[in-house]
């Protein structure tokens, strides 16, 4: 390693903390200058390489997304979309970034229905072109580039165009993720497009082994056409490839070269609210991170947790219970409030939080709970939504930026299920976004249901980077995570851990995930206690022990001193880096 620069940057392994600062709590990965936490340890190099380099946490975003899509495909990718919260430290403001896949014009409410009006079953429906929507991560991160950007945006391709060249091991997660999905990828022409299956199969049909080094030269081509006019991803030859594969049988899209001419990422204000004495922001509609803010709204006003933090297993039944409630509204009002009218303010009302509240006990959980009436918090008042019919999957990625100036990037982007749509153009993963809306278009009453398709609307997204402000609105902490519908009780978990139960930003990932839905509390097996189980049952709960929690939280807190503690999700290969002045 070269010494010459100003500063040493090293890439932590998540059970390592060598040569770096280390604090008196457990696990803790510390550093006084920048920090890069992301789900592979190549784009959390990529990062580094471009904070180094003198860039911008928006720059190293740019580098990191770049590299996930090549060495993540069954997570997120350049093909896919995601959302941005940024935390700029001179002006203390923080900006959105939405690059949510948008559904094509030609769009429709039965779409996802055959010709004899029997519904499709998800997995037809997510390996077909109907399910690729416009993809928005590109458009996004050059609109954030725009803004905040310090390098040019053409030097922030440079780490994944030579992985494209040379090649990258891949990595245990890819294998087993290709192995495990094995029997879905169209190896025959009946099934769809076969690019993915040759290119992540041997030639005996064989997943690729763990260390195979995989290259991919469309996808250098394709880097090549963004760093040069990232507009051009949008326009000519590279558009019509994506909207051509769309039109492959089986089950064919209708996604045309104008719908990507027609798509534009968005820049918005945040939603924020108060919690304790701290401000919690994150992204607006389609994201679902109000309800993360309904989450921690409630907490703020149910029964206080006691001083035992995550070693109480009563303060565990608290959580469990406000995020019940928070499913309940999530379930039935969040949707792409340019199509529907969504109960915004009335979720976000204190005393609608208050009224929910009073649902939670410390003495039992509540039987059944069912959505509220936030309508009755605002004054738009609406007609009313049908019980939604959204299936849940999960394919995405979560990733962490604080740069030398203090500047900070929350990420989660998504190709949405298991190598989204099965099918790719340019060297890139398709998303399947457009199986995040309900598949049905009314209940079994016929009232409309809010996340129903329609042309050119963005499906409802779990997706909820956030970012969290001290009193005087410094930054404090940032996390998100994937993990589909379960998001929101992941990033949860972390920020009732890290700001109420005392923990480190490691030691809060490292709690048992649990999601907390309806009745039955699902709570993850290899690390939940006896007496945690027992707890949840005793409160009334029916407790699934399951193996299938598998967030990819991220997250990074500022510490008293002004250091930085990071944290990486040990369910997946996270890595954090930091930056080490120099002696």
């Amino acid at each position: 390693m070269k010494l010459n620069f100003k500063y040493w940057f090293f890439m932590i392994p998540l059970i390592t903390a060598c040569n770096i600062e280390s604090s008196p709590k457990s696990n803790e990965v510390t550093s006084q200058q920048g920090m890069v936490v992301t789900a592979n340890p190549h784009a959390t190099d990529a990062g580094l390489n471009i904070i180094r380099a003198g860039g911008s946490a928006i720059d190293a975003a740019v580098a990191i997304e770049a590299v996930l899509s090549l060495v993540e495909p069954q997570s997120s990718g350049l093909g896919g979309g995601g959302f941005l919260v940024h935390y700029d430290a001179k002006t203390k403001e923080v900006i959105t970034y939405d690059g949510r896949e948008t559904a094509p014009a030609g769009a429709s409410k039965d779409m996802f229905y055959s010709s004899i009006g029997k519904r499709l079953g998800f997995l037809d429906a997510k390996h077909s072109g109907l399910s690729i929507g416009v993809p928005g991560v590109v458009s996004m991160l050059f609109l954030a580039h725009k803004d905040y950007g310090k390098l040019p945006w053409n030097r922030l391709f440079s780490s994944a165009k030579k992985l494209s060249i040379e090649g990258f091991p891949v990595s245990p997660r890819m294998h087993h993720s290709i192995d495990r999905f094995k029997a879905y990828f169209p190896n025959s022409p009946d099934k769809g497009p076969t690019e993915i299956y040759e290119y992540l199969f041997t030639d005996e049909g064989k997943p690729l082994p763990i260390g195979y080094i995989l290259k991919n030269q469309k996808y250098a081509k394709t880097l090549d056409i963004i760093a040069e006019d990232p507009l051009a991803f949008y326009t000519g030859a590279l558009a019509k490839e994506m909207s051509d594969v769309a039109h492959k049988l089986p089950r064919v899209g209708s996604l045309s070269p104008e719908d990507f001419e027609n798509y534009t990422a968005r820049k918005l204000k945040p939603y924020c609210s108060s919690y304790r004495d701290m401000t919690l922001c994150g992204s607006p509609l389609p994201s679902s991170w109000i309800s993360v803010s309904m989450v921690m709204g409630l907490l703020n006003e149910a029964p206080k947790f006691s001083a035992g933090g995550a070693d109480d297993v009563l303060n565990w039944n608290l959580l469990a219970e406000a995020l019940r409630i928070t499913y309940a509204d999530n379930n039935k009002f969040i949707a792409d409030n340019n199509f529907v009218d969504v109960p915004v303010a009335g979720l976000m009302n204190k005393d609608y939080i208050k009224s929910r509240a009073k649902l939670i006990s410390t003495q039992k959980a509540n039987p059944y709970i069912e959505a509220g009436n936030p309508w009755n918090y605002q004054e738009k008042k609406s007609t009313g939504v049908g019980i939604d019919d959204t299936h849940d999957t999960s394919g995405t990625t979560h990733f962490v930026v604080v740069d030398n100036d203090g500047n900070v990037v929350s990420m989660t982007a998504t190709v949405e299920g298991f190598f989204g749509s099965m099918r790719m153009a340019g060297g890139m993963i398709l998303n399947n976004q457009l199986t995040d809306f309900s598949f049905a278009y009314e209940d079994s009453e016929g009232i409309p249901i809010a996340n129903a398709v329609a042309p050119n609307k963005r499906p409802r997204s779990s997706m909820s980077p956030t970012i969290v402000l001290d009193k005087n609105g410094d930054f404090l902490m940032t996390v998100g995570s994937p993990g589909g519908r379960s998001i929101i009780s992941y990033v949860a978990k972390v920020l009732v851990g890290v700001l109420d139960w005392d923990l480190s930003m490691q030691e809060a990932i490292n709690l048992p995930n649990i999601v907390a839905r309806s009745e039955m509390v699902k709570i993850e097996r290899s690390r939940a206690s006896k007496a945690l189980v027992n707890s949840l049952e005793a409160y009334g709960y029916t407790v699934k022990k399951s193996d299938g929690e598998i967030s990819g939280l991220s997250g990074i807190v500022r510490l008293p001193d002004g250091s930085l503690s990071g944290g990486a999700d040990p369910r997946r290969e996270g890595t954090i880096g930091v930056v080490v002045p120099k002696n």
